[in-house]
């Protein structure tokens, strides 16, 4: 009888736990660096730098959240921190686990990341090469006709046109002044004007062809998804009455969202949507008064604490940006903007594409004039309602005698200014 053998592999247990690290967060710790083009060799030290002095001895502030620069260098070339590094990390949070075979315990911890550019030290003391108006202006030529639109192609072989041979033109000097002082710039169709003034205009993503309201400024095209998912009203809901409704808000000195707020709550069915709403938008002015002079992050997050962070960060990318040469975030006019447009954009959708600009006029601390353009510029019209539009709101007959932000489809923007012929 043959023998009966039995299989003595030892099974694989794939159990894997996960713990946060147990150091402090202040000490410090490891460091995500990511190299783009040139990778220094294992053996290159590196050295971490402090860019901001502590405001007090008593700050304490993360690690993994203090602005540092990174360098190292070899015979031949430097590395360091670049500008990206900022970019990089805005909505995002990087973590490094280290596994221990023995327990099965992986153990995760904060690190910050920092993407390095290099420079090479034999090319550091070469000045450029001299370059002349001329040949600067025949490169510029050279690119605009390769890469460049057509109207920039057009301009550029306008430009050829009208330029002067002096050699050519000696001994007809009687019919210079007639024939080559006349400049005949021209001037963009109205079709051209009105095209490149969409492509530039300080506003929300639209559909020009919405046939309704609701479809012209779409609601995530101005909250992302993972934003709107972050915010939680189950507070707003449990809450009893509209001072504890109003204490959670990110900005609580806005009369136009707290009535909306307590409206919504008069209904025995909350719109959720509106909600939600209603709180980005708190948190878009909350954010609009913290970044009126300085832009510091961590300012910032502490005076919207209570906004998750992945709005925070959103509002922090889309609505301020870096300066070339320099990591500090600013807010330059036209992001300042943009954020109107958008906070406005919303306050359409709360109010049925029908907005009292005056209350929000004083809720920022803005002309009334400056808010009314700005809701122009989305394309609406700010004029009286009419009776049809009161029983469409639902709203008394008193209301017809303030003048309201309407938006109606299709979107007339308007109409950009031309400069006449002389």
């Amino acid at each position: 009888m043959a023998a009966v053998t039995t299989s003595k592999k030892r099974k694989r247990d794939l159990g894997v736990s996960f713990a946060l690290s147990d150091q402090p967060p202040t000490q410090l710790g490891p460091v995500l660096a990511n190299f783009p083009s040139v990778k220094p060799t294992k053996s290159t030290p590196f050295k971490c730098y402090r860019t901001h002095k502590k405001k007090s001895d008593n700050e304490e502030v993360p690690f993994a959240e203090t602005p540092l620069l990174i360098a190292g260098e070899t015979e031949a070339v430097d590395f360091y921190s670049s500008e990206e590094t900022r970019r990089a990390s805005v909505g995002s949070r990087y973590l490094v686990g280290v596994h221990n075979k023995r327990t099965g315990i992986t153990t995760l911890q904060a690190a910050p990341l920092h993407v390095l550019t290099h420079e090479v030290k034999a090319l550091k003391g070469l000045q450029p090469a001299a370059v002349s108006t001329l040949q600067r202006l025949e490169a510029r030529a050279a690119l605009g006709e390769t890469f460049g639109t057509k109207k920039a192609q057009q301009a550029i072989r306008a430009q050829e046109r009208n330029k002067v041979d002096v050699s050519a033109m000696e001994g007809v000097a009687d019919h210079l002044q007639e024939s080559i002082l006349k400049n005949t710039s021209s001037l963009p169709s109205k079709e051209e004007a009105k095209a490149n003034a969409d492509s530039t205009r300080l506003i929300p993503q639209y559909d020009a062809y919405a046939l309704n309201p609701s479809d012209a400024y779409p609601l995530h095209n101005m909250i992302s998804t993972p934003e709107w998912k972050a915010l939680s009203i189950s507070a707003y809901i449990a809450a009893d009455n509209s001072a504890s409704r109003i204490a959670l808000l990110p900005f609580k000195r806005s009369s136009w969202i707290n009535d909306h707020l307590s409206l919504i709550f008069a209904s025995p069915s909350p719109n959720k949507t509106v909600i939600k709403t209603l709180v980005y938008i708190s948190a878009m002015m909350s954010f609009h008064k913290a970044t009126f002079k300085n832009i510091d992050k961590t300012v910032i997050q502490q005076k919207l604490s209570a906004v998750p962070s992945v709005v925070v960060d959103g509002l922090l990318s889309r609505f301020t940006e870096t300066a070339r040469g320099s990591m500090e975030a600013q807010k330059t006019s036209e992001n300042e903007t943009m954020l109107l447009t958008h906070m406005f954009a919303l306050c359409l959708h709360v109010d049925d594409f029908a907005t009292d600009t005056s209350v929000l006029a004083a809720d920022l601390s803005m002309e009334p004039m400056k808010v009314n353009a700005l809701f122009k510029s989305l394309g609406c019209q700010v004029n009286k309602l009419t009776q049809s539009d009161l029983k469409r709101l639902g709203l008394p007959d008193v209301a017809g005698e303030v003048k309201r932000a309407i938006l109606k489809t299709p979107l007339e923007f308007p109409k950009p200014h031309t400069r006449r012929r002389k």
